[in-house]
């Protein structure tokens, strides 16, 4: 094993290659806060990806209810129960993992820990859909406590130290130059380990054609500057795609490293499993079970949250900015700023390729109208 340095656990881990960094890694941060649970992403990634034959279970993009669902059945209990409880430690303003990620944690003979779901496990992608974190007693006014929950979007994580690729065998994975994890089919024998290996259960195995398939990240629309098909059809516009730095390199006006680095506003999923996941998420703000956030994002979410409910009361222009920029074009966004009253995007070679007003204009129109002549109601 190798070491390597995971800025996200704040220390160096084991993994089986030398650490590779791309030139620029892919990323993106979700606003969990204004996901509706439409399930519009999963539809239009299905249509586009996964509509072949062995394919039926497959989704690349889905959209879980939490606490209580999952896709596949438990996918985050089972691997967390098999790594025992998370331990931090905050050092010098850094939180620190303690405990072992997946790749130490590994038994003899494996390269991570992990296990391999049962056909039954994807038997229900939409198990837990709108469940409270606990039941209503039934009669009563009021609830005693405050029920809650939140959908979690999820995608290929396109890990900084992905797992599949450490565990092929075959060496079938690879990462591109821009951090997208990718299978060559053409090497891929479907061994499954790669399925085996993935704690997020991202990878999946075409039993017509017996190798392993993935999220793609949509990379043929992102060589073209445009974002992910999942992005674009974003109902609730929660998504904005770009390219993340370390954090000591992070540049304030990148609208990924400026959430992730600059605000911390966003964290990434399970970061305790080591692998830096580069998909990041603002957790909501209306769940008050801190431990589950804990849980979820580790530490950094418990303070992703603060910060974003700090942003929102002070109305940090550039922190809304930045999320308004979210689906507003279906151009990737490289750099943005806040001019006036309008948050505006930048494509990479500077130039403007969309301008959004930071407060929705609202037209008052008077209760008489001298130019119909007429009169307007407002209950009808």
């Amino acid at each position: 094993m190798a070491k390597v340095y995971n800025w996200q656990i704040g220390r160096e881990m084991d993994y089986p290659y030398p650490a590779f960094r791309p030139k620029r890694q892919a990323a993106s941060v979700f606003d969990l806060n204004k996901c509706i649970g439409c399930q519009t992403c999963t539809v239009a990634c299905k249509t586009t990806w996964t509509s072949g034959r062995g394919q039926e279970y497959m989704l690349w993009n889905n959209v879980e209810d939490k606490p209580w669902g999952s896709y596949p059945i438990r996918w985050d209990v089972k691997i967390l129960s098999m790594l025992g409880a998370a331990r931090w430690k905050r050092e010098g303003g850094t939180w620190v993992y303690k405990g072992q990620t997946i790749f130490e944690a590994a038994p003899p003979g494996d390269i991570a820990l992990g296990y391999m779901p049962e056909s039954y496990d994807y038997a229900s992608p939409a198990i837990g859909e709108g469940e409270a974190s606990a039941p209503v007693k039934f009669g009563s006014i009021r609830a005693p406590f405050e029920p809650w929950f939140f959908f979690l979007p999820r995608i290929c994580n396109h890990c900084t130290f992905p797992s599949c690729l450490a565990a092929c065998p075959r060496q079938a994975i690879y990462k591109r130059e821009d951090g997208i994890v990718l299978v060559d089919q053409a090497r891929c024998r479907g061994y499954r380990e790669c399925v085996k290996s993935c704690p997020y259960k991202k990878v999946f195995y075409n039993p017509i054609t017996r190798i392993s398939e993935k999220c793609i990240f949509c990379y043929p629309a992102l060589e073209k500057g445009e974002i992910p098909r999942c992005f674009r059809n974003c109902i609730g516009k929660i998504r904005i795609f770009g390219y993340i730095s370390l954090p000591e390199k992070a540049d304030p006006e990148n609208p990924i490293d400026f959430l992730v680095h600059i605000k911390k506003v966003a964290a990434p999923l399970l970061p305790q499993l080591g692998l830096e996941p580069n998909i990041y998420y603002v957790p909501p703000a209306n769940v008050k079970n801190v431990d589950f956030i804990k849980m979820m994002f580790g530490p950094m979410g418990e303070e992703a949250v603060n910060n974003y409910r700090k942003a929102i009361e002070r109305q940090d222009r550039e922190v809304i900015g930045a999320l308004i920029l979210s689906n507003s074009t279906n151009r990737i966004i490289s750099k943005f700023k806040v001019i006036g009253d309008y948050a505006v995007g930048y494509d990479a070679r500077g130039s403007e390729i969309v301008k959004v007003p930071l407060t929705e204009p609202v037209v008052v129109r008077p209760y008489y109208d001298e130019k119909l002549g007429v009169y307007r109601r407002n209950d009808v």
